[in-house]
């Protein structure tokens, strides 16, 4: 059944989707600029990072009325969005490298010293911990909402960001 045959009434179901339109339009005013920034430093580029972010308002439009927390729902949303950009760039990656890899002109990876960034250290994480460090850090949401976005405990995130700090200090470690 439709919104309008459940209400009973004619334009209910426009009404409330003036309603929603305009509630993800006050969001998008807030927060737009800010989501679209984080992911410009994850992702690298401004481009993708506008697309994601636009991406993730379309889908916080269309799953407005299950949404309780915007703000931490977006960062959510987008961090997955980001880690399945990060896997498509791996797997293609992985692909190139496979149909390269009888090339003679080898140059050897350069220094680790001068080319690893904590970005670089936090994409080597493992998807369960790189979520909750970009949800808790890079999208400074506190533990309670990073574990309720995630369904965790927030003794399961707060060991989560401990083991992710641990691994990132043995890769950063390295460099001194």
């Amino acid at each position: 059944m439709t919104a309008v045959a459940l209400r009973g009434g004619v334009g209910v179901a426009t009404r409330d989707r003036v309603d929603v339109e305009a509630a993800v339009r006050e969001v998008y005013d807030v927060h737009y600029g800010r989501l679209a920034g984080w992911t410009a430093r994850l992702v690298g580029d401004h481009d993708l990072a506008h697309d994601l972010a636009t991406e993730a308002f379309l889908k916080l439009f269309r799953d407005f009325a299950r949404v309780d927390d915007p703000r931490a729902w977006l960062y959510t949303v987008t961090a997955n969005l980001v880690r399945d950009h990060w896997r498509k760039r791996g797997r293609e990656a992985l692909a190139y490298n496979r149909h390269e890899g009888g090339r003679d002109d080898f140059t050897p990876d350069p220094d680790l010293a001068t080319t690893l960034t904590v970005r670089d250290a936090v994409l080597e994480l493992p998807d369960r911990l790189r979520v909750v460090v970009l949800l808790h850090y890079f999208a400074d949401l506190p533990v309670a909402t990073v574990a309720r976005q995630l369904e965790k405990s927030e003794g399961t995130v707060k060991r989560d960001l401990f083991d992710a700090r641990q691994r990132m200090a043995k890769t950063l470690g390295g460099l001194r």
